[in-house]
């Protein structure tokens, strides 16, 4: 969809591909929402809680903790919204853009594999659709989440990777902050990703994307 300059560093590239995946994220699932609002499904993630920043939240970490080891991530759970979910390994399509999961299987997340895993030192980018038009989707109350609130990821090894949010930014997906979502951390953290904001009708799509911020913390 967007060519990837090969002047640009490989964490630039990296974070410019998760970038756009996000964008992809609002492109695949709201394409026809306008024509769902009318048939019951919740409008919903137009509203974005006074609790939502519109600025990068104050990122923490627990000194105690240790960078677990490379293990692809099979669940995700999380208590205060109710989700528990399967967790896929996407890759770049062939234009280069980050694949997103399945828009038809609602109940799924997508773990970009060439970036870090949930557990190993940088900030590992968990994305997931918010609704379709044939209802919601498995990050649809992402917006809710509130500082403090845990977040379980089970890893293929059999470990569990426990976090806590640091905070949750509503970002212009035009003027997606990469540097600022997937900069180089040397302690364990995991990016959420979806869509929210306003729907703008012209287009079809959600014009803004939300993102939590956590840190990894002792279980």
């Amino acid at each position: 969809m967007y060519p990837i300059s090969q002047g640009r560093t490989l964490l630039d590239r990296w974070a410019l591909w998760i970038g756009l995946a996000a964008v992809m994220l609002c492109v695949a699932a709201v394409g026809v929402v306008a024509a769902a609002l009318g048939k019951g499904v919740p409008a919903g993630a137009s509203f974005i809680p006074a609790s939502v920043m519109t600025t990068q939240p104050r990122l923490t970490y627990d000194p105690r903790v240790t960078a677990l080891g490379r293990s692809a991530p099979v669940t995700v759970r999380i208590p205060a919204i109710g989700v528990d979910a399967p967790v896929m390994s996407v890759g770049k399509n062939a234009d280069g853009t980050v694949q997103v999961p399945p828009l038809d299987i609602h109940n799924l997340t997508g773990w970009y594999e060439y970036g870090p895993a949930p557990g190993q030192n940088g900030p590992a980018v968990i994305l997931g659709h918010v609704d379709s038009t044939t209802g919601i989707s498995v990050f649809f109350y992402l917006k809710d989440l509130r500082t403090g609130d845990r977040l379980y990821v089970t890893l293929a090894d059999g470990k569990v990777a426990a976090f806590a949010v640091d905070g949750v930014q509503k970002v212009p997906k035009d003027a997606f902050p990469t540097a600022a979502v997937y900069g180089s951390i040397d302690y364990p953290s995991l990016r959420l990703i979806t869509c929210g904001g306003a729907f703008d009708q012209a287009t079809g799509h959600y014009v803004d994307n939300v993102v939590v911020y956590a840190h990894m913390i002792l279980g």
